[in-house]
Order: structure tokens, then C-alpha cells, then sequence
């Protein structure tokens, strides 16, 4: 089944970052948008609810983590889609790789993990794919898309941080809709956001991408997570990594991303075999 889960999260991943490039250029609001596409997602993977048993954490701190994890992936979520309406998606899911080596700095700062060499290359080589990127004319192009799309990656990474093992508590689908609709509602209350312009987003914009968007969303969460749980973290987290080399062949043919096409393939190479040092 592992295997299953994980064919189709590189079919949802890929289509969600092609679409989702797609229907953000019809956005008039970026803020609107990004709640719409949450809420799209936090609804339709409930439809999977019914596949789990209900289960409720009875320790509240398990809340209080859970609503303070949200809060980042609120950031995370709407930084993201002004990231994606400024750079090509091939490019975006390379920089969005950045997260690992957060993640691995986290655990050693904070967890106090072990100093193991092969994570410690395989996050200098995500670095390095990034750098090959955006390294154009003996400089380093580092726009504002550029710095926004790694402040975003941070806060994921303080998100996936804080909220480690929480999924166990909860129905799995129930769970994922929370960690999008709730950061919806924190959108909603902190930008002053109206349900009128949400809805506008959507009558306004290209339905049929913003449908296939929010739909993947959800969907490519809840396969990811199937497939950690169902098959070995070892083998899983290089194959997922697929994703980056498959969205910028993709991209490539379907989204016309034809600029600087072997920098990003040997940079998605870079990636995979970085993903591949840190879960030896």
C-alpha cells in the first residue's frame, strides 16, 4: 500500500504545484486566494474521513501545539502563494526543498541531535541546488520572491517542528483539514479578509485550476503521511523526492518553463541525492 500512497502523491504533488501556478495568475488578492485554496482543501479531504476511526487527543497541550503550529503554516501557506505567482513552479519546488535543511538544523540545535556528516552534506547539496538556480552572470539573483519563498520554508519547518507526531492523535483526514482550515481562519482574522472576496476568487478566476489546486492539496497530504506511515522512512523520503526532477520535466513540456533547463535538472539530481545521504 505504501507504494500505492506514494505513486499518487507525486501525481497530486505534481499537479498541485502546476495548477496551483495556473490559477494564482488570475488572483486579485493573494490573501483571498490563499484562504480559498485552504478551505477548498480543508473540505474536500474530509471526504476521506469516513476510512479512519475517530480518535481525540485527551491531553490539551496536544491543542495548544497543534493551534500554535497553524499560526506557521498560516505564514508558511500565504507567503507561498506570492512566491508561486513570481517565480516559474520548476524553480519553486527546488526552493522549497530548503525546509529539510531546517528541519536538520532544528534537531540539532534544539533536539540536540547527533553531528552526522552524511545529513550535514546532504543538506550543504540542497544549498548548493539552490545556488545553481538562482547563480546567474557571476552573481547570486536572490529577488524578493527568492526571500520570501525561504522565509516561508522557515516557518514550515518551525510548523513540522512543533506539530511532530500529532497526526497519531487525531483521524488522519480530519487532522490534515485542520492543519488548513485553521490557518484559513487565522488568515481571515488577521488580514481582515471577506467571505465576498473569497468568494470572488473563485467566480472570477480559472475554476477549473482553482478546483484541481484545492482538491490535490489535501489529497497530497494525506498520501505523504499514508505512505511515512505505511513504509520505511528510509525508503520513502528519496522516492518522494522525485517530485522536484518530475516537476521540472513537467513544467518544461506543460507550463512551456524552458529557461535554464539543465541547471534545474542537475540541481533536482542534487536534491534527490541529498534526501537519499540524510535518510541512510
Amino acid at each position: 500500500m505504501w507504494i500505492l500512497y506514494l505513486i499518487l502523491y507525486i501525481v497530486f504533488s505534481v499537479t498541485f504545484n502546476q495548477f496551483y501556478k495556473i490559477s494564482v495568475k488570475t488572483s486579485k488578492n493573494h490573501g483571498d486566494f490563499t484562504v480559498l485554496l485552504q478551505l477548498l482543501a480543508g473540505i474536500i479531504v474530509l471526504l476521506l474521513c469516513p476510512l479512519f476511526k475517530f480518535t481525540w487527543p485527551t491531553n490539551y497541550t496536544v491543542y495548544i501545539f497543534l493551534g500554535v503550529a497553524c499560526v506557521f503554516y498560516a505564514i508558511a501557506d500565504r507567503l507561498n502563494t506570492t512566491v508561486r505567482s513570481g517565480i516559474e513552479a520548476s524553480t519553486f519546488s527546488i526552493l522549497s526543498q530548503t525546509t529539510t535543511v531546517f528541519l536538520i538544523l532544528a534537531g540539532l540545535l534544539f533536539l540536540k541531535e547527533a553531528f552526522v556528516l552524511k545529513k550535514i552534506i546532504g543538506a550543504a547539496l540542497i544549498v548548493a541546488s539552490n545556488i545553481l538556480i538562482f547563480y546567474k552572470k557571476g552573481k547570486t539573483h536572490f529577488n524578493k520572491y527568492v526571500l520570501m519563498g525561504i522565509l516561508a520554508n522557515l516557518s514550515l519547518a518551525t510548523a513540522f517542528f512543533i506539530d511532530i507526531n500529532l497526526s497519531s492523535n487525531f483521524n488522519l483526514p480530519f487532522y490534515i483539514s485542520l492543519t488548513l482550515v485553521v490557518p484559513a481562519l487565522f488568515l481571515i482574522i488577521f488580514e481582515k479578509l471577506k467571505f465576498v472576496n473569497i468568494k470572488n476568487e473563485f467566480i472570477n478566476g480559472n475554476k477549473k485550476a482553482i478546483l484541481i489546486t484545492g482538491s490535490t492539496w489535501g489529497l497530497l497530504t494525506f498520501c505523504s503521511l499514508s505512505a511515512y506511515q505505511l513504509g520505511e522512512v528510509t525508503t520513502v523520503a528519496p522516492l518522494c523526492a522525485l517530485t522536484v526532477i518530475t516537476n521540472v520535466i513537467v513544467s518544461y513540456i506543460f507550463l512551456k518553463e524552458r529557461s535554464n533547463l539543465l541547471k534545474k535538472i542537475i540541481a533536482a539530481l542534487l536534491i534527490i541525492i541529498s534526501v537519499i545521504l540524510i535518510k541512510l
